[in-house]
């Protein structure tokens, strides 16, 4: 068989996609990107980029083009759980803030980014199926929009295809640590609704919204209601969406003399982690790995999972260390670095109350500047929970409250 057209081909040119074409160029790898969409176009994200995402964008020299658009930096989280509120820094190793650019914005900011690297990119084609010779994926078979089907081979393939991945179907991948649906959330945008720099969440019983800045003078605000009541509530969102922001007087006054600019958006997704690589194929972002968006660290675990993907790919492909080693390495650091906020997510994503050893933590951490930058960071995924709730900062907490 002659040798393939590409080193890598990847499918889906997004948050997961784009980032590990681009690395992978730069490395010096023949890289062809695929994607259905043309760019720029929205898709329905909560697109907050959590401090540890706004460092890998700086890494890889794009963070300027994300400010130039004027997206406002976030500095300041607010978690309001009615009796107290918890405002702290979310900030990270080199980022002290947080953006959260449209993704009309970011996605074509990255595919543009990898287009400059080198990366072959196919705005608007459709994979229609990929190849297999034996049990060992060597291409796609496609189209472009009005074009003739094409065959394009690799000696791997990407699928940074999201959470209907036609890679992760053809090769039938593992699926484990499933999770069901546990949260409808829909979302909006208004005008006239300053954030001044800030994220506020708003958590009450089996309800919870929150709101923060994006460009063009908008701010985001979602809000959600149990998986259960999904089917009950879909015949009026707008109706339902404002109850549960009437739950807070003060943001519902906020909200009322503010205009809503778009449709409402929603979203209600399943847990799962899938095995992310096997014969010519690997998985990135949400094709390889879900959890709810509650708190909104989707972005930045495609980021990472990009990274930790190409140095995989590049010690097999350059024959430093076998495939099947090195892919199982970078399965390993992702399942370690996300199955601890997985779970912690899953319980916010439930809405039921916190249990009472919990609800001391926080109260304790009401007023504690520390603390409070602690929990802030934990929701930003810039420390890890068994990091916050370990038993010596556990007992520091609790201690200054006392």
């Amino acid at each position: 068989m002659s040798a393939p057209g590409y080193d890598v081909i990847v499918v889906g040119a997004r948050c997961a996609g784009a980032p590990t074409a681009m690395l992978l160029a730069r490395r010096g790898y023949r890289v062809l990107a695929v994607d259905r969409a043309t760019f720029p176009s929205d898709t329905v994200s909560t697109h907050l980029v959590h401090p540890p995402g706004v460092d890998a964008l700086r890494r890889w020299g794009v963070l300027d083009r994300v400010i130039a658009t004027g997206c406002p930096p976030i500095h300041t989280y607010a978690f309001d759980f009615g009796p107290f509120t918890l405002t702290g820094s979310p900030g990270a190793d080199r980022s002290d803030v947080a953006y959260a650019p449209r993704r009309t914005v970011l996605d074509k900011i990255l595919v543009d980014a990898a287009s400059a690297a080198g990366v072959d990119v196919r705005e608007g084609f459709t994979v229609e199926e990929v190849v297999f010779d034996g049990d060992q994926i060597t291409g796609i078979r496609g189209r472009s929009r009005g074009g003739a089907t094409t065959i394009e081979r690799a000696r791997v393939v990407v699928g940074a295809d999201g959470l209907h991945s036609l890679v992760a179907r053809a090769v039938e991948a593992e699926r484990y640590h499933e999770k069901a649906p546990l949260l409808a959330g829909y979302y909006s945008y208004w005008s006239g609704l300053p954030m001044e720099g800030r994220f506020e969440a708003y958590n009450r019983p089996r309800r919870a919204f929150a709101a923060w800045p994006t460009n063009d003078g908008l701010t985001l605000v979602i809000g959600g209601w149990p998986y259960s009541e999904f089917e009950s509530n879909k015949a009026d969102i707008e109706g339902h969406f404002l109850e549960v922001i009437d739950l807070v007087p003060g943001f519902a006054d906020r909200l009322r003399k503010a205009r809503r600019e778009e449709r409402f958006a929603g979203m209600a997704v399943p847990g799962y982690f899938r095995k992310p690589f096997g014969p010519g194929w690997a998985l990135v972002g949400d094709a390889g790995y879900n959890k709810d968006f509650i708190t909104a660290q989707g972005i930045q675990d495609a980021f990472r999972d990009a990274e930790l993907c190409v140095r995989a790919l590049d010690e097999a492909c350059s024959g430093r260390r076998p495939f099947e080693e090195a892919m199982a390495a970078y399965r390993a650091a992702r399942d370690a670095h996300v199955l601890p906020m997985y779970e912690l997510t899953a319980e916010i994503a439930s809405l039921e109350p916190p249990p009472p050893e919990l609800q001391e933590i926080l109260y304790a951490a009401h007023g504690n500047q520390e603390a409070m930058d602690g929990f802030a960071r934990l929701n930003a995924g810039v420390i890890a929970p068994p990091e916050y709730f370990s038993e010596e900062n556990v007992q520091r907490i609790l201690a200054a409250a006392r």
